[in-house]
């Protein structure tokens, strides 16, 4: 018996839910001491570590207020001369693993996890996820040792499959496929293999990205009962359930979904479309989706409660500053620029704001811009009587576009392929956007020549392909071309440059963004092509 499977056999309930989601009940005055007694702890942990002196300029702030004032925001690029060659000497604490991320460009960014974030960020809130995706009030835990969840994680080291290994040695988890099969495997052998084991076995939880939830709902709409039969379907759990699963959709009078096959107890999803996806994978899965906020950096670092709704931070796993939505625009106006930031018992609804975080437990980064933007929609819910702020993920910061939670592009792989289709161009703006409810990535361009927009997003897509590693991935395994273009009339960004001048913006708001530009701007360009 590991050891998380012997508390779960040991006590009750109550003392379940408390162990892991008892910190959604403490108020904000507590979540600022756990906060400011780590920070300190943290100081002193690494101040005399190698990359501690570097980044805190050999200072040792004995206060929030001091270490807020004195050391300055950073960004991956500040340790990427010690991380990117995993040098541990220059750590405060021997890491548990290296993990990485996608980054950009193709190139990863390599980030060393301690045990301790480990056991906060991997173990207690993967388990906490879990409870709270099943439960269906507050208290009510549906999660037992040897529970069954299709995976279907990248492979190692990305820190969703390392999260999931690690969660593997403390609690019995059934993976499908088997984690020691998984990092082998192709993407469409993950899914497969998982499908073939939760036909006969059944499952109790998904985990998988919200597009490839989507996905996998509308090939069983298609396919529904003309699925043919394999040799492994002659297995008699297997013919049982398929045929329960064809009786349950004609008396439905529609095609065989999902959630004719498992009665599933929880969908885990990650990835920034969730939100758009939301009623399809509830129509295909005939479960609302649970989202969670993870970063390399850290590890899950925020959760829905019970009712699914906005996602709350945890209080002891970072250390959270946010930069108000106006202090990031003028940091992106001007890159000098430091921006202030408020903290957490500062924030308000129903603004935005960038997120900084300050690493616990030993790990290296401090005042850290991570590069995503979250928005609070409320503080507390009155629905659950949890008093902390809720929030939900609304992007990112920079000039990077998440593709599927799989790929990101940003400018210059973006600028590259659009120079290797061979259209001559005057400039272009590329956003995220939802169309006919599915997410696309849709490219803004002044061409200096007559292009057909249907031929030249499909150029594109397959530069894109070429140049990037995991867009490759992305369009290979979900078998779809997220680029859509619009081609504006010739003079449009001229214009655009003019109305600016006159309006007497700043220098670096006189062309628009390349990457993310704002509803402001792609507004304004589309109104002056119609002058044009």
């Amino acid at each position: 018996m590991l050891r998380e499977d012997k508390f779960f056999e040991t006590e009750d309930m109550n003392k379940i839910w408390q162990r892991y989601c008892g910190f959604l009940d403490i108020s904000m005055k507590e979540f600022m001491e756990i906060q400011r007694y780590l920070l300190l702890e943290q100081i002193a942990l690494i101040a005399d570590s190698t990359l501690g002196k570097k980044i805190m300029n050999g200072q040792k702030p004995k206060t929030v207020e001091k270490f807020r004032q004195v050391i300055p925001l950073t960004t991956y690029e500040d340790y990427t001369p010690y991380l990117s060659d995993k040098d541990e000497d220059a750590l405060a604490i021997k890491p548990y693993c290296w993990i990485h991320t996608s980054g950009t460009g193709g190139n990863p960014k390599w980030v060393p996890m301690s045990d301790r974030a480990a056991e906060l960020g991997w173990r207690r809130n993967s388990l906490a996820f879990m409870i709270l995706c099943a439960a269906r009030s507050k208290g009510d835990v549906r999660l037992h040792p040897g529970a069954r969840m299709v995976v279907h994680a990248p492979p190692r080291p990305y820190g969703s499959a390392e999260g999931i290994y690690d969660l593997s040695d403390y609690f019995t988890l059934r993976t499908m496929p088997p984690m020691s099969e998984a990092d082998g495997m192709t993407f469409p052998e993950k899914i497969g293999k998982s499908f073939k084991m939760a036909m006969r076995d059944g499952t109790d939880f998904v985990c998988s990205t919200s597009a490839v939830l989507v996905r996998m709902g509308e090939g069983f709409s298609q396919r529904g009962s003309k699925t043919k039969f394999s040799f492994s379907m002659l297995h008699p759990a297997v013919l049982f359930r398929f045929s329960k699963a064809i009786l349950h959709s004609k008396m439905q009078r529609r095609p065989m979904l999902p959630k004719d096959l498992w009665q599933i107890k929880g969908i885990l999803c990650w990835g920034t479309d969730t939100s758009i996806y939301r009623d399809k994978i509830i129509h295909y899965w005939g479960q609302t989706p649970y989202e969670f906020y993870v970063f390399s950096e850290g590890g899950i670092a925020a959760i829905q409660s019970w009712n699914k709704k906005g996602m709350i931070f945890c209080p002891d796993l970072v250390f959270l500053e946010f930069i108000p939505e106006e202090e990031w625009l003028k940091s992106r106006a001007d890159k000098e620029y430091q921006p202030a930031t408020v903290l957490f018992d500062e924030v308000e609804a129903g603004k935005l704001y960038e997120l900084v975080l300050t690493s616990f437990h030993g790990m290296p980064f401090l005042r850290y811009r991570i590069g995503d933007l979250v928005r609070f929609d409320s503080i507390g819910d009155k629905e659950t009587g949890i008093t902390l702020p809720q929030m939900t993920f609304a992007g990112r910061s920079n000039n990077v576009i998440d593709v599927h939670g799989i790929a990101r592009l940003d400018e210059k792989i973006v600028w590259q392929a659009i120079v290797n289709t061979g259209i001559d161009f005057e400039d272009w703006a590329m956003r995220k956007e939802v169309d006919k409810e599915e997410p696309v990535i849709r490219l803004y361009i002044e061409p200096k020549q007559e292009v057909n927009s249907e031929q030249f997003r499909h150029r594109l897509h397959k530069e894109l392909e070429a140049i990037e590693p995991y867009y490759h991935e992305m369009a290979t395994n979900l078998k779809v071309n997220p680029i859509r273009v619009k081609a504006l009339p010739k003079g449009t960004f001229q214009r655009y440059l003019a109305t600016k001048a006159q309006e007497k913006a700043m220098m670096a708001q006189l062309k628009p963004s390349h990457m993310n530009a704002s509803d402001e701007v792609i507004n304004k360009l589309i109104q002056l092509s119609k002058e044009v």
